[in-house]
């Protein structure tokens, strides 16, 4: 990332907008070309035979050289349609684009590729017309098929790919561009799993120096790669800020829409659930004295005052949240590795069935990196009503973690595991830091039974 105080200008946008005619009807398309021309002719007011569609508008946007940033919304809120005029594939209606340096892109499945040609012809193709000579493009021609992993396919028209075949082709392509910014729409949901570890680390490597601007439902990509994000809604900005912020925002929104599209009232049927048979099995770290001395976590109060970023029906709400040591304590310093109680306090408003409980541990970049919920763990349904106080506890040895910042969400919902309501879900409702750690790479350090070193054979 750049560094310096005063960041130059990647790619920059005012008032951007991009409007559609829509037809009801194939001769409307004839009538528009020729009837207002001549209502002109003869002094009229001509008239229009389509309805106007703004895919964007008044857009203002500017991103700075070697930032990150993601662009979320929903379909049809103008995601791709902001790409493409960043990318110049489209032209907008109103507004400008300014670009700094080298813009490749990766977007809607395919595009720039002549279906008919080969998987080598469409490597000079698309190549050329980022701007890479044809010595150029020799040179690095074997490192792209190579990084692209389709094998005999390459000399085969592209027209037979699979939709993995096309991603992997043009991903391969537009990571041997040497690129200023580089735009990824949604590439990375198609493909194995081995290949998009692939492209995620290709990808951490360019934001070193490049600007990357990113396009995904996935929400935890968005948090890990991106430091800030753009909601776009109907074709405008609804909200520009850090990542987690962002996510956090959209997520509340979202779960109120699927509820309501599918009715307020949520019906919970009673089951017949097998209780989880949770066997209170510790696993201690043998090195445990050694790990203690160099994780420290300093835990937070909780401040019932934080509901900003809260959001749900509000048929229940969460009143307190608590790490609670071995001696039965509220937690304010703990070790990695301690076996810790994480308890929910919660109050009942309305007559409810089937409550769930859960939670989520997020790091400062707000991916997700444990939780649970208490859903499968009991065999009858959960019901409260106005006036009942809960207290769910969830006990587990906190794993080792790296230096940083960390938060807790807390939720309660009532319904079943796949269809439910939030009642109140509550964004970082208790925050803790890790001051001092031995961990130096990973998310998450997990305790180890054992760990052992044999000779199997000696070469001398």
């Amino acid at each position: 990332m750049c560094s310096d105080s005063v960041r130059e200008t990647a790619v920059e946008v005012h008032g951007l907008g991009k409007r559609y005619e829509i037809y009801s009807a194939p001769q409307d398309r004839l009538k528009q070309m020729i009837l207002p021309r001549v209502s002109r002719m003869v002094g009229r007011q001509p008239k229009e035979y389509f309805r106007e569609f703004w895919a964007l508008r008044n857009v203002d946007l500017t991103v700075s050289r070697g930032e990150t940033v993601a662009i979320i919304g929903q379909n049809g809120s103008g995601k791709s349609t902001f790409l493409q005029l960043v990318c110049g594939t489209l032209f907008p209606t109103q507004g400008e684009v300014k670009r700094s340096g080298r813009v490749a892109a990766l977007l809607e499945l395919g595009a720039g590729f002549n279906p008919d040609f080969t998987g080598e012809e469409n490597v000079y193709l698309s190549g050329m017309l980022y701007g890479l000579t044809e010595k150029q493009l020799k040179e690095r021609y074997k490192s792209i098929i190579e990084f692209a992993e389709i094998g005999d396919f390459v000399s085969q028209p592209v027209k037979t790919y699979s939709s993995g075949m096309y991603v992997r082709l043009a991903f391969a392509i537009a990571a041997h561009v040497d690129a200023d910014v580089l735009v990824v729409d949604e590439a990375l949901s198609v493909g194995d799993v081995r290949f998009t570890q692939k492209c995620m680390r290709f990808l951490r490597e360019f934001q070193k120096n490049g600007t990357l601007l990113f396009v995904s439902h996935d929400v935890g990509a968005v948090t890990s790669l991106c430091s800030r994000a753009v909601w776009l809604d109907h074709g405008s900005v609804r909200m520009d800020g850090s990542a987690k912020e962002v996510v956090e925002a959209y997520l509340a929104e979202q779960h109120v829409l699927d509820r309501k599209a599918q009715g307020v009232a949520v019906s919970a049927v009673k089951t017949a659930r097998a209780r989880a048979k949770m066997k209170a099995l510790d696993v201690v770290d043998p090195r445990v004295d050694q790990l203690k001395a160099a994780n420290t976590i300093k835990v937070f109060e909780f401040d019932p005052a934080v509901q900003e970023s809260a959001f749900g029906a509000g048929g229940a709400s969460i009143v307190d949240v608590a790490l609670i040591d071995e001696d039965g304590r509220q937690a304010q310093l703990m070790q990695g590795g301690d076996l810790i109680t994480l308890q929910l306090k919660v109050a009942a408003h309305t007559q409810m069935t089937g409550l769930i409980f859960g939670f989520y541990v997020k790091d400062r970049l707000g991916q997700r990196l444990f939780g649970d919920n208490s859903h499968l763990s009991y065999e009858d349904v959960i019901e409260g009503t106005e006036g009942d106080v809960f207290l769910a506890s969830f006990r587990f040895r906190m794993p080792i973690l790296p230096v940083g910042a960390y938060s807790i969400d807390a939720a309660v919902a009532s319904g079943t595991q796949d269809d439910h309501t939030q009642q109140h879900w509550l964004h970082d409702a208790l925050q803790f830091r890790t001051v001092d750690s031995t961990m130096r790479h990973g998310l998450i350090g997990i305790p180890m039974l054992s760990i052992s070193v044999e000779k199997e054979r000696s070469l001398a």
